[in-house]
């Protein structure tokens, strides 16, 4: 089960490699701008607000609001249960940001991602203020919460 507060941002036109941070007990490479500090998130998502809400209006138990807030949960029993809510943010008429906090399994947040039009994202950690790739992402959110 994989377990997050995110921002999900396609993947920045200038992002380089940054510092490597201590996470969860885990070391991780983030990703930084070309000139240090956080990247830029320049790049828009590919699909449109309404696109998106219409995407992810098909997957069974989820609720969306038309501000672009969501929520769906699953799993049958009390070991498997996930939930994830979040919030569709639009800038200048394009997908800014998807942020989402939960937890899922890995199948649930790829058929998330699919609604947002590409796989090819980053996760801005929310807490932690660190931006990670995927397989790096996939990795943090895998490891137990901290107490």
């Amino acid at each position: 089960m994989l377990h997050f507060h995110v921002n999900v941002f396609a993947r920045p036109s200038k992002a380089v490699l940054g510092p490597i941070v201590r996470l969860r007990g885990e070391e991780f490479a983030t990703l930084a701008g070309s000139g240090g500090g956080p990247p830029e998130f320049d790049t828009p998502l590919p699909a449109l607000f309404d696109v998106i809400q219409q995407r992810l209006m098909q997957i069974p138990r989820m609720d969306i609001e038309p501000d672009g807030y969501f929520l769906v949960a699953g799993g049958e029993k009390l070991g498997n249960r996930w939930q994830i809510d979040g919030h569709l943010h639009e800038y200048d008429n394009q997908m800014h940001r998807v942020e989402m906090h939960g937890s899922c399994t890995e199948d649930v947040l790829r058929q998330l991602l699919g609604c947002f039009g590409t796989f090819d994202v980053v996760y801005q950690l929310v807490h932690e203020g660190a931006t990670l790739k995927d397989s790096d992402f996939l990795r943090f959110a895998e490891l137990p919460l901290p107490c």
